[in-house]
């Protein structure tokens, strides 16, 4: 198991270089002078060709690539994300309190898709070619093909504009969060249900599960020591994916809804060229995704322990 987990550390380690390094290209390359539209948002009218050369030396625009590089992914190791190029106030502070509006959020959207995903799917599972089970794969169908911002603003236009039961914009209630976690849940319970279905199809049509019928072994016994461990890796794998997803999501739908948090944290960033703004979005969403990653592995072996073996 420690080779394992040093061997998941060591890919993860790659990645995240990797991500680094090609954001931080992108942005260096990007089109446009970035000292001069850093210039322009943090000082506006009192724009001057002395102004930004002094931007220009403050964000290390003067530097080559490499020694820009190396000089902001060195504190990078330590979750140090430096100062704003535009306000000079620290990242990290603006950036948890972006994630204070945004995880939750993405959160009660994974609840919100898991309530509806797991039953409409069991459900479907009865009677395998059914009405409900077809019933179920179309609604399925229909929910993943509908773009999240599309459907964010006709969940505006039905609950907000007609029927005036709840806010469309901004995030002062509870309630002003309904309506972005319903956009973002309807999307997760669309890729749950058919992979929650057809794994657990799946795990029904397993060889081994006559002979434990014919041996007196119980459905339900069946269900919780055989089915549910066969079907529960892909909906693990989806499960996990569809956390570190919304949360990118999230970004789409807190625009729609006019919400404080990632979405306007990285538009308005990237609108000011505020390269340690940016860059910490993404290195952040990229951590996310290698942890979220590393955690599935782990959960696959615990599940069934041949996974990652020699034999396996």
């Amino acid at each position: 198991m420690i080779a394992d987990v040093l061997g998941l550390v060591s890919r993860a380690l790659v990645v995240l270089t990797g991500t680094a390094l090609v954001t931080f290209a992108l942005l260096w390359h990007a089109p446009g002078d970035p000292a001069q539209a850093i210039a322009m948002a943090r000082f506006d009218a009192l724009l001057t060709e002395e102004v930004i050369e002094q931007v220009r030396a403050e964000a290390g625009l003067d530097q080559s690539f490499w020694a820009a590089f190396l000089h902001w992914v060195g504190p990078l190791l330590v979750l140090d994300f430096g100062n704003s190029a535009v306000t000079g106030r620290p990242v990290w502070p603006d950036l948890r309190a972006a994630m204070g509006y945004t995880v939750p959020l993405a959160l009660a959207g994974l609840a919100i898709g898991l309530a509806i995903a797991l039953p409409l799917a069991i459900l479907a599972t009865r009677k395998p070619g059914g009405l409900l089970d077809r019933l179920a794969v179309g609604a399925a169908s229909l929910g993943a093909a509908i773009p999240a911002y599309w459907l964010g603003l006709l969940l505006i236009l039905l609950f907000a504009v007609q029927l005036a039961w709840l806010p469309a914009m901004g995030a002062r209630t509870p309630a002003h969060a309904i309506l972005p976690a319903l956009t973002l849940g309807l999307g997760v319970a669309a890729s749950l249900t058919r992979i929650i279905r057809s794994g657990i199809l799946e795990a029904r049509g397993q060889a081994f599960l006559p002979a434990l019928r014919r041996r007196g072994v119980s459905p339900r016994a069946m269900g919780r020591d055989h089915v549910a461990p066969h079907a529960a890796i892909p909906v693990v794998t989806v499960f996990g994916l569809e956390l570190a997803f919304l949360l990118e999501g999230a970004v789409i739908v807190e625009i729609i809804f006019g919400r404080p948090g990632l979405g306007t944290f990285l538009v308005t960033a990237i609108e000011a060229r505020d390269f340690p703004h940016v860059q910490a979005v993404v290195v952040l969403t990229a951590l996310l995704f290698v942890i979220v990653n590393m955690l599935l592995d782990l959960i696959y072996r615990l599940i069934d322990p041949r996974i990652g073996t020699r034999d396996a």
